[in-house]
């Protein structure tokens, strides 16, 4: 089995993460059913995560000192695959998803990554920034993404109105671009997954032969 999480960064409430997670969520059982592979959706807001508070970078690899780092680290060790969903802050993600990965280093390695961002710019800036991110620590990001438009994949009942956040109105194509997001990322996930099951797998003795 390939386990892939949705990631949702944004903590904020209210939030649009919720529409666009529900969106993602349904899309991708239907896209994903009877191919070996358990979604699950990841909340950093249900991790209760402090601006991060370990006194050692998680790269050194030494123990975590804090339950909530455990947590947390545990979650995200069990899973093959990650498809972030992020919103874009001043052309980049959320600080409390910044804030998430930085808690971590091994457990996300060698993993695969796939996106859905949203903003007034599709998000953009915020997928640029990620990947960046993400590289640093050896996350291995699909070219495929999924981009959806403040103004073009939301209706608002009423603009003037600052708490309405609209509902998903997502254009006909964003289906079939988070189609073939998901399949990039799963079949990554499964070939990095194998990658290091290999890697970790005992040596097989040689017998010496005359």
């Amino acid at each position: 089995m390939t386990r892939i999480a949705l990631i949702i960064g944004s903590t904020r409430s209210p939030r649009r993460s919720d529409y666009v997670a529900t969106w993602v969520e349904e899309a991708a059982r239907r896209r994903l059913d009877g191919r070996g592979v358990v979604l699950d959706l990841v909340d950093v807001a249900d991790f209760g995560l402090p601006v991060l508070d370990e006194t050692h970078p998680a790269a050194y690899g030494l123990p975590y000192e804090h339950e909530h780092t455990r947590r947390w680290s545990r979650a995200i060790d069990s899973y093959d695959g990650f498809v972030f969903l992020t919103a874009e802050h001043n052309r980049g993600i959320p600080a409390s998803l910044k804030n998430a990965i930085d808690y971590l280093y091994a457990e996300w390695a060698d993993k695969a990554a796939g996106f859905v961002s949203f903003g007034a710019s599709g998000g953009a800036h915020a997928v640029a920034h990620l990947r960046g991110v993400l590289s640093e620590l050896k996350v291995h990001a699909v070219r495929a993404q999924v981009q959806l438009g403040s103004f073009t994949d939301f209706a608002v009942d009423a603009p003037s109105d600052l708490s309405d956040l609209g509902r998903m109105a997502v254009r006909e194509h964003q289906e079939g671009a988070l189609a073939g997001m998901l399949d990039e990322v799963v079949e990554l996930a499964g070939a990095l997954r194998r990658m290091r099951e290999e890697r970790t797998a005992p040596l097989t003795p040689v017998t010496a032969t005359s």
